[in-house]
């Protein structure tokens, strides 16, 4: 396309020199100084003709070939998100950030990944069950709802002491479906043992989530234990577990199992109702609903103490807001100071500058591996531990990663230094046959003589 552009304002370049160019007279006139002279001159006048026209040509092409200006780009210091303390770039108007007790919170918008506000929002702490997240992100895509799975003794051999269980059984038959229920539904760390060793067994379990992490840009979290039971160095953030929650809600099948508030569970020839102990989505223990609430992972340990992942959705805006280890209001206090924050959120949305975001960062290696055909896949926004709670298919399109953000416009727009020539190199060689033409002509002019 730019080359063809080119080339048609090379030859009106080149028809333009040829039309201010004088035809040459076949007159016969004595050859004196004054004739140089004005050889001279006429020579010169058409080199300024020539010049002006070259200009013009230039200049229509250079305007023709120009890109639009891409639009500004909003700058985001992302070293922000590191500091202490309450993060927030509040606009004229913006209501206050509600004051929480929790030792670390992030709300998040979960289309764009843009952090309303923030505090501590990189400190590493124990996160419970809301561990479970990443699990499903790891191991939902590899088994489809239907399939079924008889348990063995080894898969619920190792399963700590006070945790949180759903009830599976040894040589009982269960959907994967159901297993998934009971992870999300009953936080279910029997349920977390039987699936991580369908896929390829817990130490395998642990590096993969820990890869899928790295891969989503959350560096804070180590991954020791699967289910979230406490482990020594098990740790993640409130930023990481923001970003759990922002890539499930990429997946329909991860949403509808954290949306879920009641389901059957199967016990051989009967079953029995589990409920979901996220108190926002159910309205349990006098805990009012959340209104749009969509729902994600709650948690607790005695050393993570309260935390939760939740999401919301009000209008065309979906906020994700995790929160770790409130300080105060007793067990039930996490609902509320989440609650809070997604209040917050919805209407402080378009009145504060984003603080950071919860994309990651794309280095130079992942572009590599990119290119490479790594086939990373778009996506599209849509209790724990000791007291609450490999089939080698290839995953399910969409459930795999959330895509690296592009590339910088400016520098997408930037044509490569060949094809940025090559229009110049063109007009030039135009120019340069017009005047030699010109020159011959005049030659020949003086031949007649």
């Amino acid at each position: 396309m730019i080359v063809t552009s080119a080339v048609r304002h090379a030859a009106a370049g080149t028809a333009a020199v040829l039309l201010v160019l004088p035809a040459p007279s076949a007159t016969a006139s004595p050859v004196t100084s004054t004739a140089t002279v004005t050889s001279t001159s006429t020579a010169t006048s058409t080199a300024t003709a020539t010049s002006t026209a070259v200009a013009a040509s230039t200049a229509v092409a250079t305007s023709s070939l120009r890109e639009p200006t891409p639009p500004a780009r909003q700058y985001l210091d992302r070293a922000r998100l590191g500091r202490k303390g309450t993060q927030v770039q509040p606009l004229p108007g913006a209501p206050a950030v509600p004051s929480v007790s929790a030792l670390s919170w992030v709300v998040a918008d979960a289309s764009s990944g843009e952090v309303l506000a923030a505090r501590d929002a990189h400190r590493k702490l124990p996160p419970a069950s809301t561990l479970k997240a990443l699990f499903a992100l790891t191991a939902l895509p590899h088994h489809e709802p239907s399939e079924q799975h008889t348990v063995a003794h080894s898969e619920l051999t190792g399963i700590g002491d006070g945790s949180s269980l759903v009830g599976v059984k040894e040589g009982y038959t269960y959907k994967v479906s159901d297993l998934w229920n009971g992870v999300f539904l009953s936080s279910g760390n029997d349920a977390v043992h039987v699936l991580a060793a369908m896929n390829g067994g817990w130490e395998s379990m642990s590096r993969q989530m820990q890869e899928k992490a790295r891969s989503l840009g959350a560096l804070d979290t180590h991954v020791v234990s699967p289910d979230g039971y406490d482990a020594p160095g098990q740790v993640s953030s409130a930023y990481d577990l923001a970003v759990f929650g922002r890539a499930g809600l990429q997946d329909p099948v991860f949403t509808r199992y954290c949306s879920t508030a009641y389901a059957d569970f199967p016990a051989g020839s009967w079953s029995y109702g589990i409920a979901n102990t996220n108190r926002l989505l159910t309205g349990a223990d006098g805990v009012a609903r959340y209104p749009g609430l969509i729902g994600i992972k709650n948690g607790y340990t005695s050393n993570a103490g309260n935390t939760l992942i939740s999401a919301a959705r009000r209008g065309d805006r979906t906020l994700v807001v995790s929160v770790m280890n409130p300080q105060g209001g007793g067990g039930l206090a996490v609902y509320e100071e989440a609650r809070e924050l997604l209040d917050w959120g919805f209407e402080a949305a378009d009145r504060v500058q984003p603080v950071g975001s919860l994309l990651p960062v794309r280095t130079k290696a992942v572009r590599a591996k990119a290119a490479a055909g790594s086939g990373t896949r778009a996506v599209s926004a849509a209790g724990g531990g000791r007291d609450a709670g490999g089939d080698g298919r290839a995953p399910r399109a969409g459930a795999e990663a959330v895509a690296a953000p592009a590339e910088d416009p400016a520098r997408e727009a930037e044509p490569s230094g060949a094809s940025a020539g090559l229009p110049l190199a063109l007009v030039g060689s135009a120019c340069t046959a017009a005047l030699a033409l010109w020159g011959w002509r005049r030659r020949s002019a003086h031949r007649a003589e």
